[in-house]
C-alpha cells in the first residue's frame, strides 16, 4: 500500500485578545529610545558648539599673536573672559526665571527649572575662571591668590551660588523649593554689579576691563578681539546646550519623584484600608 502522508501538526487556537508578542515591534521604539534629553535641535547645537570650540583652539593657541606686556599669557584671557561673562549670564537667567515664577499668575516650575539649570551651570563657568584666573596670576602677579577687591568679590559670588543651590537642595515640595530658591536668586543676583565694578570702587591688582569699558575705548589688537569674540561665541553655544539638557533633566527629576509620591502614598492608604 502507498504510505499516507504525515498530517501537519495542528496549530492551537488563540485568542488574538490575549496574544503578546516578546519581540518589539520595529516601528514603535521603546520607551527609553522615545524619551531623552536629546532633540535633532540640541544635536545640531552640539555640533556648532564642537566647530566653535575647533576655532576657539586655533586661533587661541594658534593664529592670535602674543601680548607685548603678559607674552604667551594672553591666551589664558580667551577662556577666563568668556567665562566670566557667561556666568554673569547664567546668573541673569536664574534671576529671570526666578522672577517669572514669582511674579506670574501660573507659578509655572518651568521657570524654576530653568532658573536652577542656569545656576548650576553658572557656578561651573565660575569655578573655571577662578582656576585659569589662578593660572594667571601666578604668572603675572607670581602668586596664584590675593585678596584683591576683584578676586574677593568674585569668590564670594561663587560661594552664594553655591548656597543658592544648597537651598534648592533642602527638600520639601516643588513649589517651596520654587518659592524659596527663587527669592535668593532675586537678590544674590545684585552682586554681579559689585564683582563688575570692583576695580574702580577700590584699588585693585585686576586690571580693568579692556573691552566693556566704561570710556569706549578698546585695547586689544584686531586678532586678540576676533579670538576673544570666538571665545564668547564657543561658550555661549556650551551654555546653552547645557542649559536644555539639565532643564529637561530636571523636569524628568521631578516626574520621578512625583511618581514615587503618587506610590508611597498609595500604599499608605493601602495599609490604613487593610
Amino acid at each position: 500500500t502507498e504510505p499516507r502522508p504525515h498530517d501537519p501538526p495542528e496549530r492551537p487556537e488563540t485568542d488574538p485578545m490575549t496574544t503578546t508578542s516578546t519581540e518589539p515591534i520595529a516601528d514603535e521604539p521603546t520607551e527609553s529610545r522615545r524619551h531623552g534629553t536629546g532633540t535633532r535641535a540640541t544635536r545640531l547645537l552640539g555640533i556648532a558648539t564642537l566647530v566653535t570650540m575647533g576655532w576657539l583652539v586655533a586661533f587661541g593657541l594658534g593664529f592670535s599673536p602674543a601680548d607685548r606686556d603678559q607674552d604667551e599669557a594672553v591666551r589664558i584671557l580667551y577662556v577666563h573672559v568668556p567665562t566670566i561673562w557667561l556666568a554673569y549670564l547664567a546668573f541673569v537667567v536664574t534671576a529671570i526665571g526666578s522672577g517669572l515664577y514669582l511674579f506670574t499668575k501660573k507659578h509655572s516650575l518651568g521657570f524654576d527649572r530653568v532658573a536652577g539649570a542656569s545656576a548650576e551651570i553658572g557656578v561651573v563657568f565660575m569655578a573655571v575662571t577662578l582656576a585659569v584666573g589662578m593660572m594667571w596670576g601666578r604668572i603675572t602677579w607670581g602668586v596664584f591668590w590675593q585678596w584683591d577687591a576683584r578676586l574677593t568679590t568674585t569668590a564670594l559670588l561663587f560661594v552664594s551660588y553655591i548656597g543658592y543651590l544648597a537651598v534648592r537642595n533642602l527638600g520639601g515640595s516643588h513649589d517651596q523649593r520654587a518659592r524659596r530658591s527663587a527669592v535668593v536668586g532675586l537678590l544674590i543676583v545684585l552682586e554681579i554689579p559689585l564683582v563688575h565694578f570692583s576695580v574702580r570702587m577700590w584699588r585693585s591688582l585686576h586690571q580693568e576691563a579692556s573691552v566693556l569699558d566704561t570710556d569706549g575705548d578698546i585695547d586689544m589688537d584686531g586678532l586678540m578681539l576676533f579670538s576673544l569674540f570666538v571665545g564668547v561665541i564657543a561658550f555661549t553655544l556650551v551654555y546653552a546646550w547645557l542649559l536644555l539638557h539639565r532643564s529637561r533633566a530636571l523636569a524628568m527629576e521631578d516626574i520621578l519623584d512625583d511618581e514615587g509620591l503618587d506610590r508611597a502614598l498609595a500604599a499608605r492608604r493601602a495599609e490604613g484600608s487593610g
